[in-house]
């Protein structure tokens, strides 16, 4: 989850977003951006997917 405009900024619906993530927190959109300068930086990296997803993907919280 990326913290949005869409998301508000009631403290219920953070708190429940937070829950959903194994690491307890909401990205930011810098998350984003420094995903995609590591990826543009990078000369050695090709053909992967980078997950951006704080732990979601491990799919253990």
């Amino acid at each position: 989850i990326i913290q949005t405009p869409m998301h508000g900024k009631d403290e219920g619906t953070q708190n429940f977003l937070k829950a959903l993530s194994p690491t307890g927190q909401i990205g930011s959109d810098q998350d984003i951006v420094d995903a995609v300068l590591y990826l543009t930086d990078s000369n050695f990296t090709t053909g992967t997917v980078l997950a951006v997803d704080g732990g979601m993907a491990t799919g253990t919280w």
